[in-house]
Protein backbone atom coordinates (compact mmCIF):
# COMPACT_ATOMS: atom_id res chain seq x y z
CA UNK A 1 0.00 0.00 0.00
CA UNK A 2 1.02 3.51 -0.94
CA UNK A 3 0.20 6.62 2.08
CA UNK A 4 -0.82 9.46 0.21
CA UNK A 5 -0.81 13.24 1.91
CA UNK A 6 -2.30 15.91 -0.67
CA UNK A 7 -2.25 19.83 0.43
CA UNK A 8 -5.46 20.76 -1.91
CA UNK A 9 -6.48 24.75 -1.70
CA UNK A 10 -10.24 24.65 0.04
CA UNK A 11 -12.25 25.32 -3.29
CA UNK A 12 -10.89 22.16 -5.05
CA UNK A 13 -10.80 20.10 -2.16
CA UNK A 14 -14.25 18.14 -2.72
CA UNK A 15 -13.56 17.44 -5.91
CA UNK A 16 -10.50 15.79 -4.83
CA UNK A 17 -12.57 14.41 -2.46
CA UNK A 18 -14.73 12.94 -5.17
CA UNK A 19 -11.85 11.52 -6.94
CA UNK A 20 -10.29 9.48 -4.11
CA UNK A 21 -13.49 7.86 -3.01
CA UNK A 22 -14.47 7.04 -7.14
CA UNK A 23 -10.67 5.49 -7.34
CA UNK A 24 -10.34 1.76 -7.05
CA UNK A 25 -8.32 0.49 -4.23
CA UNK A 26 -8.34 3.96 -2.08
CA UNK A 27 -8.99 3.78 1.45
CA UNK A 28 -9.05 5.06 5.13
CA UNK A 29 -9.82 8.44 3.51
CA UNK A 30 -8.74 11.75 6.19
CA UNK A 31 -9.90 15.63 5.14
CA UNK A 32 -8.42 18.08 7.67
CA UNK A 33 -9.61 21.77 6.50
CA UNK A 34 -7.33 24.37 7.11
CA UNK A 35 -4.64 22.00 8.47
CA UNK A 36 -2.03 23.16 5.59
CA UNK A 37 -0.41 26.70 6.07
CA UNK A 38 2.47 26.42 3.68
CA UNK A 39 0.84 26.20 1.15
CA UNK A 40 -2.88 27.81 2.53
CA UNK A 41 -5.26 24.69 2.09
CA UNK A 42 -7.06 21.56 3.59
CA UNK A 43 -5.09 18.40 3.88
CA UNK A 44 -6.38 15.25 2.36
CA UNK A 45 -5.00 11.79 3.51
CA UNK A 46 -5.29 8.29 2.21
CA UNK A 47 -4.22 4.83 1.59
CA UNK A 48 -4.03 3.36 -1.57
CA UNK A 49 -3.18 0.36 -3.32
CA UNK A 50 0.09 0.31 -5.67
CA UNK A 51 -1.49 -1.20 -8.51
CA UNK A 52 -3.33 2.46 -8.90
CA UNK A 53 -0.81 4.46 -7.37
CA UNK A 54 0.56 6.20 -10.54
CA UNK A 55 -2.98 6.69 -12.44
CA UNK A 56 -3.95 8.18 -9.39
CA UNK A 57 -0.81 10.16 -8.70
CA UNK A 58 -1.35 11.35 -12.58
CA UNK A 59 -4.78 12.30 -11.99
CA UNK A 60 -3.79 14.47 -8.86
CA UNK A 61 -0.90 16.31 -11.11
CA UNK A 62 -3.74 17.05 -13.69
CA UNK A 63 -5.79 18.76 -11.09
CA UNK A 64 -2.55 21.08 -10.60
CA UNK A 65 -1.89 20.29 -7.17
CA UNK A 66 2.04 19.65 -7.85
CA UNK A 67 2.16 23.46 -9.01
CA UNK A 68 -0.58 24.62 -6.37
CA UNK A 69 -0.31 22.57 -3.48
CA UNK A 70 1.90 19.56 -2.19
CA UNK A 71 1.86 15.61 -3.27
CA UNK A 72 3.67 13.36 -0.91
CA UNK A 73 3.82 9.54 -1.22
CA UNK A 74 5.16 7.01 1.20
CA UNK A 75 5.23 3.39 0.68
CA UNK A 76 3.41 1.62 3.85
CA UNK A 77 5.48 -1.48 5.56
CA UNK A 78 3.34 -2.60 7.65
CA UNK A 79 -0.81 -1.95 7.78
CA UNK A 80 -2.95 -3.80 9.80
CA UNK A 81 -6.25 -3.14 8.29
CA UNK A 82 -9.11 -5.60 7.06
CA UNK A 83 -10.51 -2.67 4.30
CA UNK A 84 -6.99 -2.43 3.47
CA UNK A 85 -6.82 -5.79 2.23
CA UNK A 86 -10.27 -5.58 0.49
CA UNK A 87 -8.83 -2.66 -1.13
CA UNK A 88 -5.71 -4.18 -2.67
CA UNK A 89 -8.14 -6.95 -3.77
CA UNK A 90 -10.25 -4.57 -5.93
CA UNK A 91 -7.54 -2.83 -7.29
CA UNK A 92 -6.21 -4.79 -10.87
CA UNK A 93 -2.93 -6.60 -11.09
CA UNK A 94 -0.44 -6.96 -8.05
CA UNK A 95 1.32 -4.57 -6.87
CA UNK A 96 4.64 -5.90 -6.92
CA UNK A 97 4.20 -5.16 -10.86
CA UNK A 98 3.46 -1.82 -10.64
CA UNK A 99 5.36 0.84 -11.74
CA UNK A 100 5.42 3.89 -10.12
CA UNK A 101 7.11 6.30 -12.90
CA UNK A 102 6.82 9.60 -10.81
CA UNK A 103 8.69 7.39 -7.93
CA UNK A 104 11.18 6.26 -10.32
CA UNK A 105 12.18 9.62 -12.45
CA UNK A 106 12.80 10.91 -9.34
CA UNK A 107 15.01 8.60 -7.56
CA UNK A 108 16.42 8.21 -10.45
CA UNK A 109 16.50 11.80 -10.96
CA UNK A 110 18.81 11.76 -7.86
CA UNK A 111 20.71 9.28 -8.50
CA UNK A 112 21.56 10.96 -11.94
CA UNK A 113 23.03 14.00 -10.37
CA UNK A 114 27.04 14.99 -11.31
CA UNK A 115 27.85 15.62 -7.80
CA UNK A 116 31.41 15.94 -5.79
CA UNK A 117 30.22 12.23 -3.52
CA UNK A 118 28.82 10.75 -7.17
CA UNK A 119 32.62 11.11 -8.36
CA UNK A 120 34.64 10.52 -5.46
CA UNK A 121 32.31 7.44 -4.86
CA UNK A 122 33.22 6.37 -8.58
CA UNK A 123 36.98 7.24 -8.19
CA UNK A 124 37.37 5.53 -5.04
CA UNK A 125 35.70 2.62 -6.55
CA UNK A 126 38.10 2.74 -9.80
CA UNK A 127 41.11 2.85 -7.64
CA UNK A 128 40.10 -0.02 -5.58
CA UNK A 129 39.44 -2.07 -8.74
CA UNK A 130 43.10 -0.72 -9.68
CA UNK A 131 44.40 -2.68 -6.97
CA UNK A 132 42.25 -5.44 -7.95
CA UNK A 133 43.18 -5.57 -11.54
CA UNK A 134 47.53 -5.65 -10.56
CA UNK A 135 47.26 -8.04 -7.54
CA UNK A 136 44.58 -10.54 -9.85
CA UNK A 137 42.68 -10.29 -6.55
CA UNK A 138 39.29 -11.26 -7.44
CA UNK A 139 37.97 -9.86 -3.87
CA UNK A 140 38.91 -6.47 -4.90
CA UNK A 141 37.02 -6.36 -7.83
CA UNK A 142 34.34 -7.90 -6.14
CA UNK A 143 34.37 -4.81 -3.77
CA UNK A 144 34.87 -2.61 -6.07
CA UNK A 145 31.69 -3.25 -8.45
CA UNK A 146 29.92 -3.05 -5.32
CA UNK A 147 31.16 0.62 -4.30
CA UNK A 148 30.39 1.86 -7.84
CA UNK A 149 27.37 4.33 -8.51
CA UNK A 150 27.05 3.85 -11.98
CA UNK A 151 24.20 1.93 -12.13
CA UNK A 152 22.05 5.25 -11.13
CA UNK A 153 22.72 7.00 -13.94
CA UNK A 154 22.23 4.36 -16.21
CA UNK A 155 18.55 3.72 -14.79
CA UNK A 156 18.17 7.39 -15.27
CA UNK A 157 19.02 7.06 -19.01
CA UNK A 158 16.90 4.08 -19.17
CA UNK A 159 13.96 5.75 -17.77
CA UNK A 160 14.55 9.08 -19.45
CA UNK A 161 14.43 7.15 -23.11
CA UNK A 162 11.39 5.55 -22.02
CA UNK A 163 9.67 8.78 -20.47
CA UNK A 164 10.52 10.45 -23.12
CA UNK A 165 12.54 13.08 -20.96
CA UNK A 166 15.52 14.76 -22.86
CA UNK A 167 16.48 16.73 -19.61
CA UNK A 168 17.17 13.81 -17.24
CA UNK A 169 18.73 11.99 -20.52
CA UNK A 170 21.14 14.41 -20.53
CA UNK A 171 21.71 14.55 -17.03
CA UNK A 172 22.23 10.50 -16.76
CA UNK A 173 24.57 10.66 -19.58
CA UNK A 174 26.70 13.48 -18.30
CA UNK A 175 27.35 11.53 -15.42
CA UNK A 176 28.01 9.23 -16.43
CA UNK A 177 30.72 10.37 -19.33
CA UNK A 178 32.05 13.02 -16.95
CA UNK A 179 32.16 10.49 -14.29
CA UNK A 180 33.90 7.71 -16.00
CA UNK A 181 36.45 10.16 -17.20
CA UNK A 182 37.10 11.91 -14.18
CA UNK A 183 37.46 8.62 -12.19
CA UNK A 184 39.97 7.13 -14.74
CA UNK A 185 41.85 10.34 -14.70
CA UNK A 186 42.65 10.13 -10.98
CA UNK A 187 43.14 6.47 -11.39
CA UNK A 188 46.14 7.12 -13.84
CA UNK A 189 47.29 9.62 -11.17
CA UNK A 190 47.05 6.83 -8.27
CA UNK A 191 48.27 4.32 -11.01
CA UNK A 192 51.50 6.25 -11.12
CA UNK A 193 51.73 7.25 -7.62
CA UNK A 194 51.58 3.66 -7.05
CA UNK A 195 54.04 2.60 -9.23
CA UNK A 196 56.32 5.28 -7.92
CA UNK A 197 56.71 3.67 -4.58
CA UNK A 198 56.75 0.30 -5.17
CA UNK A 199 53.36 -1.30 -5.18
CA UNK A 200 52.68 -1.27 -8.92
CA UNK A 201 54.59 -2.58 -11.86
CA UNK A 202 53.84 -3.37 -15.26
CA UNK A 203 55.01 -6.67 -15.03
CA UNK A 204 52.55 -7.77 -12.48
CA UNK A 205 49.72 -5.69 -15.11
CA UNK A 206 51.23 -8.06 -18.36
CA UNK A 207 51.82 -10.85 -16.54
CA UNK A 208 49.45 -14.02 -15.86
CA UNK A 209 46.13 -12.73 -14.61
CA UNK A 210 43.34 -15.58 -14.25
CA UNK A 211 41.44 -14.34 -11.99
CA UNK A 212 41.34 -10.34 -13.54
CA UNK A 213 42.07 -11.06 -17.17
CA UNK A 214 38.54 -10.92 -18.63
CA UNK A 215 38.46 -7.05 -17.58
CA UNK A 216 40.45 -6.13 -20.88
CA UNK A 217 38.82 -9.25 -23.03
CA UNK A 218 35.57 -8.31 -24.13
CA UNK A 219 32.91 -11.45 -25.70
CA UNK A 220 29.92 -12.26 -26.35
CA UNK A 221 29.55 -13.55 -22.60
CA UNK A 222 30.10 -9.86 -21.07
CA UNK A 223 27.22 -8.78 -23.23
CA UNK A 224 25.25 -11.60 -21.73
CA UNK A 225 25.69 -10.54 -18.42
CA UNK A 226 24.65 -7.05 -18.84
CA UNK A 227 22.24 -7.43 -20.54
CA UNK A 228 20.81 -10.10 -17.87
CA UNK A 229 22.08 -7.52 -15.12
CA UNK A 230 20.53 -4.86 -16.72
CA UNK A 231 17.11 -6.40 -17.05
CA UNK A 232 17.27 -7.44 -12.92
CA UNK A 233 18.69 -4.17 -12.15
CA UNK A 234 15.34 -2.62 -13.22
CA UNK A 235 13.38 -4.63 -11.87
CA UNK A 236 14.64 -4.13 -8.36
CA UNK A 237 14.21 -0.07 -9.16
CA UNK A 238 10.54 -0.49 -10.15
CA UNK A 239 9.45 -3.03 -7.73
CA UNK A 240 11.16 -1.51 -5.07
CA UNK A 241 13.57 -4.64 -4.19
CA UNK A 242 16.42 -2.47 -3.53
CA UNK A 243 18.55 -5.71 -2.13
CA UNK A 244 18.60 -7.02 -5.61
CA UNK A 245 20.69 -3.90 -7.26
CA UNK A 246 23.42 -5.10 -4.44
CA UNK A 247 23.81 -8.46 -7.12
CA UNK A 248 23.52 -6.49 -9.86
CA UNK A 249 26.29 -4.00 -9.60
CA UNK A 250 28.42 -7.10 -8.86
CA UNK A 251 27.46 -8.72 -12.01
CA UNK A 252 29.17 -5.83 -14.47
CA UNK A 253 32.43 -5.07 -15.23
CA UNK A 254 32.36 -1.58 -15.92
CA UNK A 255 34.41 -0.10 -13.10
CA UNK A 256 37.29 -2.54 -13.48
CA UNK A 257 37.53 -2.67 -17.15
CA UNK A 258 38.02 1.65 -16.48
CA UNK A 259 40.37 0.36 -14.07
CA UNK A 260 42.59 -1.70 -15.94
CA UNK A 261 42.08 0.63 -19.22
CA UNK A 262 43.45 3.65 -16.69
CA UNK A 263 46.47 1.12 -15.56
CA UNK A 264 47.62 0.07 -18.75
CA UNK A 265 47.33 4.02 -19.93
CA UNK A 266 49.79 4.89 -17.27
CA UNK A 267 52.29 2.67 -18.31
CA UNK A 268 51.46 3.13 -22.22
CA UNK A 269 49.81 -0.60 -22.95
CA UNK A 270 47.65 0.67 -25.54
CA UNK A 271 46.40 -2.76 -26.21
CA UNK A 272 44.92 -3.22 -22.90
CA UNK A 273 43.66 0.44 -22.75
CA UNK A 274 41.78 -0.10 -25.82
CA UNK A 275 40.71 -3.68 -24.67
CA UNK A 276 39.43 -2.56 -21.56
CA UNK A 277 37.68 0.45 -23.26
CA UNK A 278 35.79 -2.05 -25.33
CA UNK A 279 34.58 -3.64 -22.31
CA UNK A 280 33.58 -0.78 -20.91
CA UNK A 281 31.53 0.28 -23.43
CA UNK A 282 30.09 -3.06 -23.83
CA UNK A 283 28.57 -3.26 -20.06
CA UNK A 284 27.32 -0.01 -20.73
CA UNK A 285 25.37 -0.57 -23.98
CA UNK A 286 24.48 -3.72 -22.57
CA UNK A 287 22.71 -2.73 -19.38
CA UNK A 288 20.93 0.02 -21.53
CA UNK A 289 19.37 -1.70 -23.82
CA UNK A 290 18.12 -4.45 -21.53
CA UNK A 291 16.81 -1.41 -18.80
CA UNK A 292 14.86 0.28 -21.46
CA UNK A 293 13.50 -2.73 -22.79
CA UNK A 294 12.33 -3.99 -19.56
CA UNK A 295 10.49 -0.75 -18.68
CA UNK A 296 8.95 -0.54 -21.78
CA UNK A 297 7.57 -4.71 -21.82
CA UNK A 298 6.58 -3.48 -18.34
CA UNK A 299 4.61 -0.08 -19.48
CA UNK A 300 2.61 -1.90 -21.85
CA UNK A 301 1.67 -4.97 -19.99
CA UNK A 302 0.54 -2.92 -16.89
CA UNK A 303 -1.04 -1.04 -19.50
CA UNK A 304 -2.97 -4.15 -20.82
CA UNK A 305 -3.72 -5.45 -16.77
CA UNK A 306 -5.14 -2.43 -15.95
CA UNK A 307 -8.01 -2.99 -18.73
CA UNK A 308 -8.71 -6.04 -16.57
CA UNK A 309 -10.87 -6.25 -13.93
CA UNK A 310 -9.95 -7.18 -10.16
CA UNK A 311 -10.37 -10.54 -8.79
CA UNK A 312 -13.31 -9.04 -6.76
CA UNK A 313 -14.88 -7.46 -9.59
CA UNK A 314 -14.89 -10.99 -11.54
CA UNK A 315 -16.50 -12.22 -8.42
CA UNK A 316 -19.10 -9.92 -8.32
CA UNK A 317 -19.55 -10.20 -11.97
CA UNK A 318 -20.75 -14.22 -11.55
CA UNK A 319 -22.46 -13.61 -8.50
Amino acid sequence: MLHLRVIVPADRTDDIVRLVEGTVGCTHLAVLPGAARDPAGDVVMFDVAREVGDGLIDELRARGLAENGAIAVENVDLLLSKRADEAEEEAPGEGADAVLWEQLAGATHEESTLSVTYIAFLALATMIAACGVVLDNAILIVGAMAVGPEFGPLAGFCTALVRRAPRLAWRSLTALLVGFAAAMAITVLFSLFMDAVGLFSVERLDGERPNTGFVYAPDWFSFVVAVLAGAAGTLSLTSSKAGALVGVAISVTTVPAAANAAVALSYGELGQTRGSTEQLLLNLLGIVVAGTLTLLVQKALWARRAERPSRRQRFRRRA
